[in-house]
C-alpha cells in the first residue's frame, strides 16, 4: 500500500526475500552445526531516552511528546556463556521505535550503534537486539544520526551496567509454548472503498482496490490470525512474544496478570502485519489504531475485543510453561 512498486522493483524485492530466507535458515543450521554447553544468565539495566509518542491535541491524537503517557524504560539483558566463562553472545532488548535518525540509508539506528558498542565492551561476543512492546514509543530527542549513535551508547551503558550487576543464573528446564488466535476487524460497508476508490488520497485508492478484489474473489477479510509464545527458563525468566506493533499496554497488563513472573514483553514477534493497539487505544484513535491501517492494507480498525483476545491467548501460553497468575 505504501509503495506503488512497477515490476521490476516486486522482482528485486522477491529476490531479496528468497535471500533473507536462505540466509536465514544458514544460520539455522549453522547454530546446529555448532552446538556446546553453555549458560545462561539474566540482568536487568534501565534507559530513559523513550517516550510515549501519543500526545492528545484539540484535533485528535497525534504522533508527538506524551510526557505523562506510559513508558517501559527497563533493559532485560540475557548472557551466554561457555564453560569456561567466556562470553559468547548478550541479547538485549528495549521499548522503543528505532526512529531517531531520518535518514534512507540502511542503518540499525540506536539498537544498532548499542550492539556496536557493546561488542566493544566484550570482544568475540556477538550482540543482539529484542524490541519490546513499543509501537506507541519513540526515541525523545530525535532526528539526526548523531542522536541515534548517543541513544546506542546510552543502551549499551545500561546493558554494561547490567552484566556488572548482580546477575540471575537460567536453570533447565526450558519450556516453550505456541498458539494462534483470531482477531476480528470492524465491519466495513463496501460502500466506503467504492468511495475511496475515487477520492484524492493513492494509499486510500490502493487499499480499496485490495479490499474490493478480495471481497469479489470471495475472502474472508474479517479476521487476523495472530501468534503468541512464550518462553521460559524454568521460573527464573520469560519471555513472551507478541505478533505486530503491539503497544505498550499489553507489556503492563501481561506483568499484572502475572505479577510473579520476571518477564520481558517483546513485540514484532514472527511477523509485522499491523498495529497492535490495546482498547484504551482503538478508544482513542489516531494513527496506530486507525489511520495506519490504511498502508497496511487491512479493512479498517480491529474490534474493541481484541485486547481480550490477545490477553488470553497471552494467559494459555504462559499457563502451558507452568506460569502461576
Amino acid at each position: 500500500m505504501i509503495f506503488d512498486l512497477n515490476q521490476a522493483d516486486q522482482q528485486a524485492a522477491m529476490r531479496y526475500a528468497e535471500k533473507l530466507t536462505d540466509s536465514i535458515v544458514e544460520a539455522v543450521a549453522l547454530s546446529f552445526a555448532d552446538m556446546v554447553p553453555a549458560q545462561l544468565s539474566y540482568g536487568r539495566g534501565e534507559a530513559g531516552f523513550s517516550v510515549n509518542r501519543r500526545e492528545a491535541t484539540d484535533k485528535g491524537v497525534v504522533i508527538g511528546i506524551n510526557a505523562e503517557g506510559p513508558v517501559d524504560h527497563s533493559v532485560p539483558v540475557l548472557k551466554v556463556t561457555d564453560m569456561t566463562g567466556k562470553v559468547k553472545a548478550i541479547l538485549f532488548g528495549y521499548t522503543c521505535h528505532n526512529t531517531t535518525s531520518r535518514t534512507y540509508l540502511i542503518n540499525g539506528d540506536y539498537s544498532g550503534f548499542a550492539q556496536l558498542e557493546v561488542e566493544k565492551m566484550y570482544p568475540g561476543a556477538t550482540a543482539m537486539y529484542i524490541a519490546g512492546c513499543g509501537a506507541d514509543q519513540n526515541p525523545n530527542p530525535r532526528g539526526t544520526l548523531e542522536l541515534a549513535a548517543e541513544h546506542g551508547k546510552t543502551l549499551a551503558d545500561a546493558v554494561g551496567k547490567a552484566l556488572n550487576g548482580e546477575l540471575i543464573t537460567l536453570r533447565p528446564p526450558v519450556r516453550t509454548s505456541y498458539t494462534v488466535t483470531d482477531l476480528h476487524f470492524k465491519p466495513v460497508d463496501p460502500a466506503v472503498y467504492r468511495n475511496e476508490m475515487t477520492g484524492s488520497d493513492i494509499y486510500m485508492q490502493r487499499r480499496a482496490r485490495l479490499i474490493l478484489e478480495a471481497y469479489n474473489k470471495g475472502w474472508d477479510m474479517s479476521t487476523y490470525k495472530y501468534p503468541v509464545q512464550a518462553v521460559r527458563f524454568n521460573k527464573d525468566f520469560t519471555i513472551l512474544g507478541l505478533t505486530g506493533e503491539v503497544v505498550i499496554d499489553y507489556a503492563i497488563a501481561a506483568r499484572k496478570r502475572f505479577p510473579g513472573e520476571n518477564m520481558f514483553v517483546a513485540g514484532y514477534c514472527t511477523e509485522v502485519q499491523c498495529y497492535i493497539p490495546s482498547k484504551r487505544i482503538l478508544s482513542e484513535g489516531g494513527y496506530e489504531p486507525e489511520s495506519s491501517m490504511i498502508y497496511y492494507g487491512f479493512p479498517g480498525p480491529f474490534s474493541e475485543n481484541i485486547e481480550e483476545k490477545v490477553m488470553d491467548a497471552v494467559t494459555l501460553v504462559m499457563k502451558r510453561t507452568g506460569a502461576k497468575r
